[in-house]
């Protein structure tokens, strides 16, 4: 039996129909035939269902040659082809393209088919190297390089210098949730759980979900898409390292910026910026300059601290976590009793997850486990090992980063630049105190400390440099050591 298959994607005008690609195969065909149709399927890949049914037949051995209008109406892929090809050699399949006038039963037709293969794999990563280089180009010329639109921006378009229409950003009826946001969170008082809770209380739903949480508040703030970008955002982004396509002066206070590039997902998407390009956008900011950067130094100041665990009620406090949506348990107290809560639950109604589990024998079941790795750590601590001189090396980075960017332009806000390095000065001094009061005053050695005589804040502390997380679930517990 003969088989024809044909495929269409989309119907437009220059394109031969399904029915004319049928009609002409069918000159190359015995009577003896099967049609085989794939409506509205790209030829990128195999994931079409008559096609799949056809190659079934083939397996099967009903099929002894298959015909088709042209070569991309059957694969785009030279790697889906190369697969293919194979299994219809094993079942002495022939084929034959009407439009590349070559079937596969002639050793010419065999070797026009791999170069025919070989050039439209060529086209098609041309086109996708194309789309990529369109993407950066916009973004070097200031246009919204694509995409759906931040959160409180709709899509549009702006004429260019020359009066070329290019892609931009036009506020929405979710602009002024953007605004509130942002001078609700750069209050001194200020968290990412309270700014959501009353986001939340007030039925203001957040971008592609009913609720707000931590994460979604934390991607929206730190996006420079939204701040009126001065000399002072350009000096912030400078002394992270970051790549800036264009000059201080296209900075002007009105406008936004934009930031695109590769993140390194598994090392925190906001954490390093350093192999990011940012340039500036041709649409207006929302925000203030003065309060995107106090929002954007709370985060870095959160980012530093991270949970510290400030609860009063247990020394596991930052450790605990629940296992169904990954937010933080609090422990809330009636009387003398202790309950666990999930924050995702209690705070978002995010999750459903009740937890059972008794905090103190909780608590004294890690005590013994924790009091055994102790008496098998190594007698003395290794004082080469110094947490200060990182964060020291990486703050004198920052201040020669500040001066260089000062070299580039007379024009450059001295304020700020003041300002900046008389913050990271007062960080480098107290650095350099804490590594002086460390060498001053060592640390007893790791084999006298016994957990329980620990006080309540150094039990924290040593809780924490053993235990990564412990995940809850109901009356299941699960500790994530770090040894």
């Amino acid at each position: 039996m003969d088989a024809i298959y044909a495929r269409q994607s989309v119907e437009k005008a220059d394109s031969l129909s399904i029915q004319g690609q049928i009609d002409l195969c069918r000159r190359e065909t015995s009577d003896d035939v099967r049609i085989y149709q794939d409506r509205g399927y790209s030829g990128k890949n195999t994931n079409r269902p008559d096609f799949q049914r056809m190659m079934a037949d083939v397996e099967r051995g009903l099929i002894r040659k298959i015909v088709v209008y042209r070569l991309d109406r059957f694969s785009r892929s030279i790697a889906d082809f190369g697969r293919l090809w194979e299994t219809l050699r094993r079942h002495s399949v022939e084929f034959v393209s009407i439009n590349e006038t070559f079937d596969t039963s002639t050793p010419m037709g065999r070797a026009m088919l791999n170069v025919i293969m070989v050039f439209a794999q060529l086209e098609r990563e041309t086109t996708a190297e194309r789309v990529r280089d369109n993407y950066y180009q916009r973004f070097r010329l200031g246009a919204w390089p694509g995409g759906p639109a931040p959160y409180g921006f709709s899509n549009g378009k702006l004429p260019d210098e020359n009066g070329k229409l290019m892609p931009s950003l036009f506020p929405d009826e979710n602009a002024p949730v953007v605004e509130r946001i942002f001078r609700a969170y750069a209050e001194p008082d200020a968290t990412l759980g309270s700014v959501a809770r009353e986001l939340n209380r007030d039925g203001i739903h957040a971008p592609r979900r009913e609720t707000w949480d931590n994460v979604a508040l934390s991607r929206l703030l730190h996006s420079p898409a939204y701040v009126m970008a001065n000399e002072e955002v350009y000096l912030y982004y400078q002394a992270k390292g970051l790549q800036i396509n264009g000059s201080v002066e296209d900075f002007d206070g009105l406008h936004a910026c934009m930031l695109i590039g590769r993140r390194d997902r598994s090392a925190g998407k906001y954490q390093d910026v350093r192999d990011q390009h940012l340039s500036p956008a041709n649409h207006m900011g929302l925000v203030s300059t003065e309060v995107w950067l106090a929002c954007q130094y709370k985060l870095d100041d959160n980012r530093r601290l991270g949970g510290n665990g400030r609860g009063k009620y247990t020394w596991l406090s930052g450790l605990l976590k629940c296992a169904s949506c990954g937010y933080s348990v609090k422990v809330n107290r009636d009387g003398k009793k202790f309950y666990l809560v999930c924050s995702g639950r209690s705070n978002l109604n995010l999750c459903k997850q009740s937890i059972h589990v008794d905090l103190r024998e909780l608590e004294e079941t890690l005590s013994v486990e924790l009091e055994r790795l102790l008496s098998e750590c190594p007698d003395a601590e290794d004082e080469t090992d110094d947490p200060c001189s990182a964060e020291l090396v990486e703050i004198d980075r920052k201040i020669d980063r500040l001066m260089d960017a000062l070299a580039e332009s007379s024009e450059m806000s001295m304020v700020y630049i003041n300002k900046t390095v008389e913050r990271l000065e007062a960080q480098r001094r107290e650095l350099l105190n804490k590594q002086t009061e460390r060498r001053a005053h060592p640390r007893p050695r790791f084999n006298r400390i016994h957990f329980e005589e620990l006080d309540f804040e150094q039990k924290k502390l040593t809780a924490a440099q053993f235990i990564q997380e412990i995940r809850l679930a109901g009356e299941n517990v699960e500790v994530v050591w770090r040894v």
